[in-house]
């Protein structure tokens, strides 16, 4: 299988190749992807018409790649290293990606989590060039709404409210069956329900008097209504949620690599998420998956899981309204829980994962709690940035005496403890899934990405931590592996997609 990888991306290569030579001149200069800077000899410069363009000296990429590591050790601000590695992939991308892979683990946490999310809010102040260059045919379209979504549903409700001067009724006393339940129809439906609310009513009542009829018949259970986006025109029209089924997938190994130490099938974990939302479910929803393929039920694999959001614990009767999403996790209330404390020291769980993104919520208390409840607790603390993280992973080892298995969504220096030990926190990072995942479904054609694919993705992720690696505290193999990771990922999904038949295109040699 690794020959056949090898030989499906070389044509690739040799292809781009050729294609980057047809640009001579300034447009080779400007454009990142075939701009080598100084490091074009001067056959080069003569024969591409660049040599008037440069400074006489030749540098090669080495020697840049030097120069440019130099200057990054020179600054200590990580927003400042983002603009300065993002200056230089605006330029020179193959230089970019040099650098990049030579200090993965110190540079991978500035270009992605956390110092990704830093940028994103200091986007207008950073702002040096736009970055459109694979979207650029279709720039023309780009706009503040969706036309075919919003527009449609702002004309069909319009007509709706003037057809409520014929027929004299509120628009509250309207019941609508849409035949048809893509995009369009969604739109109008949650324009309508908007104008319902309006009106007085709640959202839930508003909904019910939504039906909608597709090519597979009646909708009878609708879930949460939801505009998504819809990408046209692009050779292989398959995509995924990485902020669900990534963080799903990884954080689903970290569960399985926690299992060597506790001794535990997946089966026998209870699992208390702090926050309810997708990122939640989604790991939820994988990890039913897992104790489903270990012989469970999916009604005895979600009793194992309880969520904690905002308002409390998810129990059956609560005041507060529950998405229709959340209900598998509805339980009877187990007694007086006021506090994610009162729910740890309730509902005892071998496992709290944290992905509320309302930072410090892992208090000391809860972590004692899960120390004493357990002989080696499962604290994952997940939510981004830094600041966001429901605890450190100073403290989660420090109050559980080193016994914990930990992981966090952003990365933590690693600790040393009072009996000398130094334990490296596992970070639970979307990139040890997404890589490997997306290099999968390019060369096998997939056109669904079901979620067993990201269960088989957490399988293999798991299966690539050393017993080494796992006494240091790791739950996942070292960034610094992310190529290896990625190409034995991309080989077990591909051999997932064909023994299922998910496969449209195969690899040959």
């Amino acid at each position: 299988m690794l020959s056949r990888l090898s030989m499906s991306v070389r044509p690739c290569v040799s292809v781009c190749r050729w294609v980057h030579t047809k640009e001579k001149g300034k447009p080779l200069m400007l454009n990142p992807r075939t701009n080598k800077g100084m490091a074009f000899t001067l056959k080069e410069r003569q024969i591409l018409g660049i040599h008037g363009l440069l400074p006489p000296k030749i540098e090669t990429q080495d020697t840049q790649a030097m120069r440019f590591q130099k200057n990054l050790k020179k600054m200590s601000d990580p927003l400042q290293k983002y603009i300065y590695l993002m200056g230089i992939q605006e330029r020179n991308e193959r230089l970019f990606y040099r650098v990049l892979m030579e200090d993965i683990e110190a540079l991978m946490p500035i270009v992605y989590t956390p110092t990704v999310g830093l940028a994103c809010t200091q986007y207008g102040h950073i702002f040096r060039r736009p970055n459109y260059r694979f979207l650029k045919k279709y720039r023309e379209k780009y706009c503040t709404f969706n036309d075919d979504i919003q527009g449609t549903a702002s004309v069909a409700l319009a007509g709706l409210l003037s057809a409520q001067r014929v027929v004299g009724k509120s628009i509250t006393e309207h019941k609508v069956l849409f035949l048809g339940a893509g995009e369009a129809a969604l739109g109008i439906a949650n324009l309508i329900v908007m104008a319902m609310m309006e009106s007085g009513m709640s959202q839930a009542e508003a909904r019910k008097k939504i039906w909608m009829f597709d090519k597979y018949g009646l909708l009878v259970k609708v879930s949460k209504m939801k505009i998504h986006i819809q990408i046209y025109k692009v050779s292989n029209p398959c995509t995924f949620n990485d902020d669900i089924q990534g963080t799903a997938s990884v954080a689903l190994a970290g569960l399985l690599s926690a299992q060597r130490v506790v001794g535990k099938s997946i089966t026998e974990h209870k699992v208390l998420f702090l926050g309810a939302g997708e990122a939640a479910l989604g790991i939820a929803n994988l990890i039913v998956m897992a104790m489903m393929e270990s012989g469970m039920s999916q009604a005895e694999a979600r009793k194992k899981i309880w969520m904690f959001d905002k308002y409390g614990l998810l129990v059956k009767g609560r005041a507060y309204e529950t998405d229709s999403n959340q209900e598998g996790f509805v339980h009877p209330d187990p007694g007086d829980v006021k506090s994610f404390l009162d729910a740890v020291n309730v509902i005892k769980p071998t496992a709290i994962i944290g992905v509320s993104g309302a930072g410090r919520l892992f208090t000391h208390d809860v972590i004692r709690a899960m120390g004493s409840l357990n002989e080696h607790p499962i604290i994952f603390a997940l939510s981004n940035p830094t600041a966001k993280a429901e605890c450190t992973a100073e403290d989660a080892y420090s109050l559980t005496q080193g016994r914990c298995l930990f992981a966090s969504g952003s990365p933590f220096a690693p600790v040393s403890l009072e009996d000398g030990r130094i334990l490296t926190p596992g970070q639970g990072n979307n990139a040890y899934i997404f890589p490997g995942v997306a290099l999968a479904v390019i060369l096998s054609g997939v056109r669904h990405i079901s979620d067993t694919v990201f269960l088989e993705a957490a399988k293999t992720l798991a299966d690539q931590l050393t017993d080494e690696e796992l006494s240091q505290g790791r739950l996942y193999p070292p960034l610094s592996n992310i190529r290896e990771v990625s190409l034995q990922m991309a080989i077990k999904v591909m051999q997932y997609v064909y023994s299922k038949g998910m496969a449209e295109q195969h690899v040959t040699t």
